[in-house]
C-alpha cells in the first residue's frame, strides 16, 4: 500500500494559521520523507525567514532540556510565539526513541503559542535528525518568532546544529571536564554563546574562568563575534535572562552588515547540497542496484580496478538526469 494522499495546500493553510493539528501533520510528512515533501517545501517557502533559530547543544547531562524549558518560559513571558524541535537519540538496535522532552516540558503543553515537537535522530550523525532543517521551516511558517532546536547531545565532532541555527548555545557544566574538552576543535568554534549551567555546583567559577581564557586566546578575524560566557542554574531559572540577553545581542550583531543573511545563505547551500547528494545516491541505486555495486567493489578488492576508476564508471552509467 502506497503513502496516503494528503491535501498539502490545506495543511499549509492550517499551519500558517497556527492550527496545531496541521502543524503536527506537516512535520510528520517531513519526518517520514513523504512523496509530497517537495510540494510541502515549495508551499512553505514564501513563509520562511522570519523566525530566529537558536540551537542548544552540549554533552549529555549538562541540562539542555531544562535550559530549553526555562528559555521557553522566559520567551513566553515576553509575549513571543515559540517553537521547540527536540531531537532525541535513537536506539542503534530497535531504532526507537524515548522522545522524552514532551514529558519534561509538559507545563507548556496547553499553551497555544508553544509548538513542541520531539523528533528521533534515526541514526543521523551530527546531533540532529536529517529532517530537522525542513521541520524548522515548518515551525517558521507556523508563525514561531523563536525556534529552539535541542540536539541529542554532542561530543567533539557532532556540531551540525551550528549549520542550522542563527545562534548556537553550547552548554557546559562544572565537574564534567568540559572546560578542557571545549578547547578541542568543534566546540568553541561553533559557540555563539557559552553557557555554564548548573552554576551552583563547585567549580563553576573555575569553568567560567577557563572558558573566558580560551575564548580570549582564540584566533578571530577583525570585527568577529566574541562568544560571551554566561552562568545559569536553569532548574531554578537563574541566569536565564542573561542567556536571553546574550542571544539578543548576537541577533543584533548578525543583523548588522548582512551577517544574518550570509549565515542563512550558507545554511541553505548546505541543505541544497545534502538533498542533491541524496538524490544522486538514490539514482545510483536505481541504475546499478546492489549486485552491480558489489561487482565493482569486488573488482576493487581483487585489484582489477581502483576506487577512482570504479567511481568514474558509476558516474558514467548514470548519464544525464531524466526530466
Amino acid at each position: 500500500m502506497g503513502p496516503r494522499q494528503v491535501d498539502v495546500a490545506a495543511l499549509v493553510a492550517g499551519t500558517t494559521a497556527g492550527e496545531p493539528r496541521s502543524i503536527a501533520r506537516l512535520i510528520s510528512l517531513v519526518e517520514d520523507g513523504h512523496p509530497a515533501l517537495p510540494e510541502v517545501a515549495a508551499a512553505v517557502a514564501p513563509y520562511g525567514g522570519r523566525a530566529h533559530v537558536v540551537g542548544l547543544t552540549g554533552s549529555p547531562g549538562v541540562g539542555k532540556s531544562t535550559t530549553t524549558n526555562a528559555l521557553v518560559r522566559a520567551l513566553r513571558a515576553r509575549g513571543l510565539r515559540v517553537g521547540v524541535l527536540a531531537v532525541d537519540p535513537s536506539s542503534p538496535f530497535s531504532g526507537g526513541a524515548l522522545l522524552g522532552d514532551r514529558v519534561r516540558m509538559e507545563e507548556h503543553a496547553t499553551d497555544p503559542d508553544v509548538v513542541l515537537r520531539s523528533m528521533a535522530a534515526r541514526g543521523h550523525l551530527g546531533g540532529l535528525s536529517a529532517a530537522a532543517p525542513m521541520a524548522v521551516r515548518v515551525l517558521d511558517a507556523a508563525g514561531c518568532e523563536v525556534v529552539l532546536v535541542e540536539t541529542v547531545g554532542v561530543g567533539q565532532s557532532e556540531v551540525e546544529v551550528a549549520g542550522l541555527a542563527d545562534t548556537t548555545l553550547v552548554l557546559l557544566a562544572p565537574g564534567m571536564g568540559d572546560g578542557i574538552q571545549a578547547a578541542k576543535a568543534g566546540i568553541l568554534e561553533v559557540a555563539d554563546v557559552l553557557v555554564v549551567n548548573k552554576a551552583d555546583r563547585p567549580g563553576a567559577a573555575a569553568t567560567s574562568r577557563d572558558l573566558r581564557h580560551l575564548v580570549g586566546h582564540a584566533h578571530r578575524d577583525p570585527g568577529a563575534w566574541t562568544p560571551p560566557v554566561v552562568r545559569s542554574v536553569a532548574s531554578r531559572a537563574e541566569g536565564v535572562d542573561d542567556v536571553l540577553a546574550a542571544v539578543v545581542d548576537h541577533r543584533e550583531w548578525l543583523g548588522r552588515e548582512g551577517r544574518l543573511r550570509r549565515r542563512r545563505v550558507r545554511r541553505a547551500a548546505a541543505e541544497v547540497e545534502a538533498l542533491a547528494v541524496a538524490a544522486l545516491r538514490a539514482r545510483i541505486g536505481d541504475v546499478h542496484g546492489a549486485a552491480d555495486l558489489d561487482a565493482l567493489a569486488s573488482a576493487v578488492v581483487d585489484g582489477r580496478t581502483d576506487p577512482f576508476s570504479a567511481a568514474d564508471e558509476v558516474v558514467a552509467r548514470l548519464g544525464p538526469a531524466s526530466d
